[in-house]
């Protein structure tokens, strides 16, 4: 019933055509914006969708995928953690339908749900859709741990974990709330999440590209993306890592134009809309899989947005306009283009002129990080060409002294927990920090490297003392 009411509501909203010029934001001046917007930065592709009311005024593709090909309105791209809000609807319908409560114990509908802490039996449906539940990154680490296949693994790694706090009274956002969710929509639906939400969300919605993944590994080449290395994008495969539920959704720029109409015209009954754009006491902000914010302008708007290494996405309703926004960029976190992206589009609803970067953000950055590595290339090499010279003055084999050449070494074995500190606990894999910094990791393991050469060549020159 619920899967046909949405059809039938879905159908009579879309234009015959699917593009309808709109008065206010020429697709021309979008157009416009975004080839400037990829001249200064060289962000390789993005996909954007705007929407006004029950009109879709522009969705187009630009550039190129990681894999070479054109990028269209219909190549599916990671809308990351954009996925959240298509699991929260898919609790809400079945919340709709009486076969679970928001304010009930999670453990109640999914037994599979247990916990080294005690405290996880109090759990709700509602606190891990607004990330109050307890859980988070500094006791449970959840990329840096052995990677599940399946949301049935993703619970049952659980059974060690315990919790940050207890359920109810602290926010920490943390994928494996909304893997736990998925996994109840699989138990309470009896049917895997990928057919859930093809059969309740993207078929009656018309968004004949989309669909969820599991992993990585399950990510097409049009997925996939690129990290930028001295202000050239480098397509790169992304960091292994589980994401059904918190982040697996792939969709297009035709897909999300449907996605952002149907959140204000019928995908929810009104009470249900409201439960979803309601904020938890302990943030403020952080609804059910959306955010209330203002723009720089201070307009009330409903977003959610994603971050993965090798892309990221945003999406954004204006309730008063009517707009709704998406934007799917194919450069990692660090660059944050999306976002930047739609912060111009947004501006541009709002009658202001949209920012143009001059260059990538981070190639100063990248620029001194490879000097630095040619210099300690050039000091290693010196280092070890005068090993001989410096174990002549030296009497005995006096080990301490050549320690200090081990730092970089430390480091770089222990930067992923460094990292989890200055993050406030956020978990991370060594490899994900190279995606973040790469040329500061490419200078970090060549100053290991040289340390150790020029530890092993002064080793081998050195004499022990005579007695």
């Amino acid at each position: 019933m619920l899967r046909n009411t949405l059809a039938a509501v879905c159908l009579a909203l879309l234009p015959a055509s699917g593009h309808v010029p709109s008065h206010d934001l020429a697709p021309a001046a979008v157009d416009a914006f975004v080839a400037r917007y990829r001249d200064a930065t060289g962000l390789p592709g993005v996909a954007v969708a705007i929407t006004k009311g029950r009109q879709v005024i522009h969705a187009a593709g630009y550039g190129k995928t990681a894999s070479g090909d054109p990028l269209t309105a219909d190549t599916p791209m990671a809308v990351a953690s954009v996925s959240k809000s298509f699991t929260s609807l898919a609790v809400m319908q079945l919340a709709e339908k009486g076969e679970i409560s928001l304010d009930k114990p999670v453990r109640g509908y999914l037994p599979e749900f247990t916990m080294a802490d005690p405290r996880a039996a109090k759990i709700t449906v509602r606190q891990l859709l607004n990330q109050t539940s307890g859980m988070a990154d500094s006791t449970f680490h959840e990329k840096s741990l052995p990677q599940p296949g399946t949301l049935e693994g993703a619970v049952a790694r659980l059974r060690t974990a315990g919790l940050a706090a207890e359920p109810g009274t602290a926010f920490s956002y943390h994928n494996t709330n909304y893997q736990v969710a998925a996994r109840l929509v699989e138990v309470v639906s009896r049917r895997p999440f990928a057919a859930y939400l093809d059969a309740h969300v993207f078929t009656p919605l018309g968004m004949r590209n989309s669909r969820t993944i599991d992993t990585d590994r399950d990510l097409p080449g049009s997925a996939r993306g690129h990290l930028y290395v001295l202000g050239q994008a480098v397509a790169l495969p992304e960091p292994a890592g589980f994401g059904n539920g918190s982040g697996g959704v792939l969709s297009t720029a035709n897909d999300m134009a449907r996605w952002l109409i149907a959140q204000n015209n019928g995908v929810l009954s009104p009470e249900s809309v409201k439960e979803m754009r309601t904020p938890s006491k302990q943030n403020g902000t952080y609804a059910l899989g959306w955010e209330l914010g203002r723009t720089e302008r201070g307009t009330p708007v409903i977003e959610h947005g994603g971050d993965l290494f090798t892309s990221t996405a945003d999406q954004l309703l204006m309730p008063d306009s009517g707009y709704g926004v998406a934007v799917m960029a194919n450069t990692g976190m660090t660059f944050a283009d999306a976002t930047a992206l739609m912060d111009g589009l947004v501006a541009m609803i709002e009658g202001a002129t949209p920012a143009i970067p001059s260059s990538p953000s981070t190639l100063v950055i990248d620029i001194v990080f490879v000097l630095l590595t040619l210099a300690t290339v050039g000091l290693a090499v010196r280092g070890v060409a005068r090993s001989r010279r410096w174990a002549a003055r030296r009497t005995g084999w006096q080990r301490w002294r050549l320690l200090p050449y081990f730092a970089p070494l430390a480091v770089c074995v222990a930067v992923a927990p460094i990292f989890r500190v200055l993050a406030r606990g956020s978990d991370i894999m060594w490899i994900q920090v190279v995606y973040l910094y790469p040329t500061f990791m490419i200078w970090l393991v060549t100053a290991s490297a040289a340390g150790i050469a020029v530890v092993v060549a002064r080793l081998a020159r050195v004499r022990p003392a005579r007695p």
